[in-house]
């Protein structure tokens, strides 16, 4: 398992559909941590932050990694 303040990485996928993570709900009370891509993790986001979840969100990543190299 993931500790819940540790960036994620390339081989972090989202549990919903396989893709790149770049969010970590990490939930209250079990502590049980889902992953997701930064599409599922706005589609769910309110709902977690509702629920008390502990939230590490990278998503500014997504800039960086589609950003195309200067010429």
């Amino acid at each position: 398992m993931t500790h819940a303040t540790a960036e994620l990485t390339r081989q972090d996928r989202c549990d919903r559909c396989g893709a790149q993570a770049f969010a970590r709900a990490t939930l209250p009370g079990a502590g049980g941590v889902l992953l997701f891509c930064g599409h599922h993790f706005r589609a769910h986001e309110a709902a977690l932050v509702g629920a008390g979840a502990q939230i590490h969100d990278e998503r500014h990543r997504l800039e960086q990694e589609v950003r195309t190299p200067e010429r």
